[in-house]
């Protein structure tokens, strides 16, 4: 598989706010995202350990999912959440978080990023790093072989730029589905209970570090191919995504500064309705001109640098 990712990302960012058709692929079926995170990327219950392990679990997050009355859930927060046996099931992501970046030859504005996105390179920083997700690198092959619309195509159809080379998903390890990917990518949280007050919060994007920690907990506790949670193995991860310093949440507390002081924190909410009719695009508009660089708030604060677009071989 060849891909153009040059001066895209559109993988990595929510450019929503930059197309006159924006998408809603992740809130149609079953169940609908809590949280307004746009392409979420799912981790393995063995990525959310070692991120964990590296002192990274400040860049993760938990994506839930409200359903209706004919699909199996459970009511917290007066939201009904899809469940497994009672148990509210989540999946783990990157954090996302407004960052100045200038895709598709746009000038630079705030828009909400990957944490490990480099708003100047529009670069991974951790692509080398045995943390790089696995489906960050398969992608966008699960799309090919299911046979569904990826952003490399909505990119080009907006800028008109090419972006997906060739449409041969390639060899890659298949996504996990059904059964199987409960314990391993999509987790049970055990007491709902606990979760009172919490779903607002997501819904809210006022997620505390306490919430996220207990999530990645769980995640990082649980057992592949159930919904069983090694007590002990998850308040060890719990404990150690609170006791995390890295670079990526300090980044986020200063990106997040940066924005609010600079007038462009991009909306929280998409409302795909308004969008249609123009309403919102004066609050979607965030030029960032004079914003600080990646270099002075990621680098500075210790995030591995970007080789740079000369580095990497086309098409690839």
């Amino acid at each position: 598989m060849k891909l153009n990712c040059e001066g895209c990302a559109g993988c990595c960012l929510d450019w929503r706010p930059l197309a006159s058709s924006p998408s809603d692929h992740e809130r149609r079926g079953p169940g609908e995202p809590l949280d307004d995170a746009y392409n979420l990327v799912p981790l393995t219950r063995d990525e959310v350990a070692r991120f964990v392990e590296r002192g990274l679990g400040d860049a993760l997050t938990p994506r839930l999912w409200r359903v209706d009355e004919e699909t199996p859930g459970v009511v917290v927060d007066g939201v009904r959440l899809a469940a497994v046996d009672g148990r509210p099931v989540f999946f783990v992501g990157l954090r996302k978080t407004p960052k100045p970046v200038a895709p598709f030859d746009t000038e630079r504005q705030w828009l909400r990023t990957c944490v490990f996105l480099d708003p100047d390179s529009l670069q991974c920083r951790i692509h080398d790093a045995d943390t790089y997700p696995g489906e960050c690198a398969a992608y966008p092959s699960y799309n090919l072989n299911l046979g569904v619309g990826t952003e490399c195509e909505r990119v080009e159809a907006e800028y008109g730029t090419e972006r997906l080379l060739d449409d041969d998903p390639g060899e890659y390890e298949g996504p996990l589905l059904g059964p199987q990917a409960l314990g391993a990518k999509l987790f049970g949280y055990p007491d709902p209970d606990e979760l009172a007050g919490v779903v607002d919060r997501i819904r809210d994007g006022s997620l505390r570090e306490t919430d996220r920690a207990a999530f990645v907990g769980v995640a990082a506790g649980s057992r592949p191919g159930t919904l069983e949670v090694n007590d002990e193995r998850a308040a060890a991860a719990t404990a150690d995504v609170l006791d995390a310093d890295s670079w990526v949440g300090r980044a986020i507390d200063e990106w997040e500064a940066a924005a609010a002081e600079g007038g462009g924190v991009p909306v929280e909410s998409w409302d795909s309705a308004a969008a249609e009719d123009g309403s919102e695009d004066d609050a979607l508009e965030s030029a960032a001109p004079d914003a600080p660089t990646g270099d002075e708030i990621e680098v500075a604060r210790g995030a591995p640098e970007t080789p740079g677009w000369d580095a990497v071989d086309d098409g690839e």
